[in-house]
This record gives C-alpha cells, sequence and structure tokens, in this order.
C-alpha cells in the first residue's frame, strides 16, 4: 500500500492531491499495530501540541523502549526534541527514522530545516534534492531550494 501512495506522490502535480496522499501515508504511518502503543503516540503528539515536550519525549521513548521498528515514535521524538531546541538528540532520532523509511518526507524536511538553521546550507540542500526525488511537487520545496542555492552563491560556495 505505501508503495503505491509513494508511486502516485512521485507523479502528483496539485498541491491538493500531494497533500492528500501525503495524508494517506502519515495514516499508515501512525499505526503500529498495537491498541496501546497507538494510544501512547496519541497522548505524545497531545504532550507536544501542548507544549509539553518532556512528556512527548517520555511516551515516544516508552514507545521505542517496547518496539523499536516502530518508526513513527522515532520521528514524533525527533520532532519533540527539536521543539525542545535539542538539535544533536533530533537529527540522531531523523537518521533513526530515516534508516528505518528512507522515503519519510516528514523527517527529511526537518532534517533540511536544521541543517539550514545550523548553517550547512549544502547538506540542507542535498537533503531537499533527496526529497525531490519522493515528492517533487511537494509545496514550497521549489522555493526552499531556491534560497539555499542563493544562499550558498552569496557565502561563495
Amino acid at each position: 500500500m505505501l508503495d503505491e501512495l509513494f508511486a502516485r506522490l512521485r507523479m502528483a502535480l496539485a498541491p491538493a492531491e500531494v497533500e492528500a496522499l501525503q495524508n494517506g501515508i502519515w495514516q499508515v504511518w501512525l499505526c503500529s499495530g498495537d491498541v496501546a502503543l497507538d494510544k501512547r503516540l496519541e497522548a505524545g503528539m497531545r504532550a507536544m501540541q501542548a507544549g509539553d515536550h518532556t512528556l512527548a519525549i517520555k511516551e515516544f521513548t516508552e514507545i521505542i523502549e517496547r518496539n523499536p521498528a516502530f518508526t513513527e515514535a522515532w520521528n514524533k521524538r525527533a520532532t519533540a526534541y527539536y521543539l525542545r531546541g535539542e538539535y544533536r538528540a533530533s537529527l540522531d532520532d531523523i537518521a533513526e527514522t530515516l534508516q528505518r523509511e528512507p522515503r519519510h518526507f516528514g523527517a527529511l524536511w526537518g532534517k533540511a530545516g536544521i541543517m539550514r538553521q545550523l548553517g550547512e546550507y549544502r547538506r540542507a540542500l542535498q537533503v531537499l534534492e533527496r526529497l525531490a526525488t519522493i515528492c517533487p511537487n511537494l509545496p514550497g520545496l521549489h522555493e526552499q531550494q531556491l534560497s539555499l542555492r542563493e544562499q550558498l552563491e552569496e557565502d561563495g560556495a
């Protein structure tokens, strides 16, 4: 099912179509196959939305300890670490996410953002180029790539 959704995502042109396909992929990613873990994931996501990043990280960590293969727990914890300003921990969890699901467009987008914030424009651009092979018409992608290329030119890189 995921392979079909990703194939359609590569071909999608309209922003609404891209968004619908991404939402379909997210629905698959958010299901661990274990009702208790899915409830924990929901609790962690609610904590993150409420700004309680410490509780969110605790919830996601417990999920990871029980099911390290559950990709989305790694991705959500990466997001919580990012929101707490812990970029290294976030990048570590993004790496775990991408090891399990190399097509994870959310993790790639987040990694590019962190690289940009750290001033690593070339690496950010490389990540966005990888993202473009997965979802070439992702809204905002081409603008981000152009902005990074301009930044690299200004820096003489």
